[in-house]
């Protein structure tokens, strides 16, 4: 986990206390689909407590877990950008407890408020820039003949 994905280091005390207008707190079992890379992504979450493993459908294979998120970060982040389909799978590794958003509502918000949707945007973009990278490493040290290098 990094700062740089978490809710609190990402989007200014206004902003944050904008978005959690919006949020519906739920929870899920452990072993719970939250979910499914290429459906669509309608929603997104906020880890309260507990751990999500974020996935990679990988060909012939299981899938690959990409990265463990916890308290305070974002989960999903396809829900912000057209075509608005998960790049990625996600389950909980813990029992989970965390805000639920309607992407819909967000998005509306962002297009009605431009400082909210900059703020908003720079902060699915540094996740999104996070997760890519965590991404490529993991897939490295799984596939790739001598890993990423230890970087």
């Amino acid at each position: 986990m990094t700062s740089t994905t978490t809710r609190a280091a990402a989007l200014p005390a206004e902003h944050r206390a904008r978005l959690m207008r919006f949020a519906r707190e739920t929870s899920f079992d452990m072993g719970a689909r939250l979910f499914q890379e290429g459906r669509h992504a309608d929603r997104f979450w906020i880890i309260r407590t507990g751990t999500v493993a974020l996935d990679l459908h990988v060909p012939g294979r299981s899938a690959a877990v990409i990265e463990s998120l916890g308290h305070g970060e974002l989960v999903g982040w396809s829900w912000h950008f057209p075509p608005h389909v998960w790049q990625l799978g996600a389950e909980a590794a813990s029992p989970v407890r965390a805000y639920e958003f309607d992407a819909e509502a967000v998005r509306t918000l962002c297009g009605e408020d431009s400082e909210f949707g900059r703020a908003v945007a720079v902060w699915v973009g540094g996740v999104v820039a996070h997760r890519l990278q965590a991404a490529r490493i993991r897939l490295l040290d799984l596939y790739a003949p001598y890993g990423s290098g230890g970087r």
